[in-house]
């Protein structure tokens, strides 16, 4: 009697041990019938990032490390400062010395085309939530849970939708990195000054140049922001993404793990983080308006505002000539 009386008073302290929900094998269940019934939807998916990422690594593997120094000369002296052109130059030969410029283009075109897919759906849906607070509350635990679900636990059901290799891992990364570019683009839009909107609808502005005139340019530096942060967001993943086959960077340093090669870990982490505060000082550069840069025009100033100079000089040069 005692112990009956001890079990009955277990049962009522410890209700929630009575009952178990089978999650796991609700989950499995429904993995199951996606694939069974749904592959083709998953591999419709696939179809458009597998292009991009081809075409955008076949570009970086395939062109001479000269002409790529080059170009991120250009690019880091036109947006950024000249401080940020020395570390870019300095990174990308150290990269190259350290026998790992294949694998960071690699990389960079994992990089490049997570970010440009994240732009593709996240700044139009941004735009979308910003108009209307009732689907902005409705979508914020979504992108709760897509932003603090850990990394790993994104990697099962991909794997089993989509296999392993670098689309997968590209995948995981457009969700994991998603949040920050949508929340930035709602507060950028929202923080755009009351007074300046109704100034816009008074002089007679339609609702969609408010918002292509007025709104996203004002709010261009937090889109920037949003940018930058999903940018950094991709480069985290390159290492867990290595875990499904994905190449690059990434790769080396689990590889290095893997066979306890320490060298070959701290190759592929020096790499990646070059990559990572290169990539953060220019795209920060992005976000700076031509008036913060001391000019009224981004071509202003850098090497475009050298080349149009160059280009002004040869007309003259040429009409005097003729005359």
């Amino acid at each position: 009697m005692v112990e009956l009386n001890v079990s009955i008073w277990h049962n009522i302290l410890n209700p929630l041990e009575l009952i178990h929900l089978p999650l796991d094998i609700w989950v499995d269940e429904l993995l199951n019938w996606l694939v069974g019934n749904y592959r083709w939807f998953f591999q419709l998916i696939r179809a458009p990032i597998d292009f991009a990422l081809v075409t955008i690594e076949h570009l970086l593997q395939n062109t001479p490390e000269v002409i790529l120094l080059i170009l991120g000369w250009f690019v880091s002296w036109q947006f950024a400062d000249r401080k940020t052109t020395v570390f870019v130059l300095i990174s990308m030969v150290t990269v190259g010395l350290v026998g790992a410029w294949s694998q960071a283009m690699t990389t960079l075109a994992l990089v490049i085309t997570s970010v440009v897919f994240c732009i593709i759906i996240g700044l139009p849906m941004g735009i979308l939530l910003s108009r209307s607070s009732k689907m902005e509350a409705a979508v914020r635990p979504v992108l709760d849970a897509m932003q603090t679900t850990p990394a790993f636990v994104y990697l099962i059901p991909v794997v089993m939708l989509f296999g392993v290799g670098n689309v997968p891992g590209i995948i995981v990364t457009i969700v994991f990195a998603l949040p920050p570019l949508v929340r930035l683009t709602i507060l950028g839009i929202h923080q755009v000054p009351s007074d300046v909107i109704e100034a816009a609808y008074a002089f007679g502005a339609s609702e969609r140049q408010v918002m292509v005139k007025i709104k996203i340019p004002l709010a261009l530096r937090t889109i920037m922001t949003g940018i930058n942060q999903t940018l950094m967001l991709s480069l985290s993943m390159v290492v867990v993404a290595s875990m499904i086959a994905v190449g690059g960077l990434g790769q080396m340093v689990l590889r290095g793990i893997g066979r306890l090669d320490i060298g070959q870990a701290a190759i592929g982490g020096l790499g990646i983080v070059l990559m990572a505060i290169a990539l953060d000082r220019v795209t920060q550069g992005m976000g700076l308006s031509p008036r913060m840069r001391g000019t009224r025009f981004w071509y202003q100033k850098g090497p475009v505002h050298l080349l149009i100079k160059l280009r002004d000089k040869v007309k003259d040069a040429t009409t005097n000539d003729i005359h």
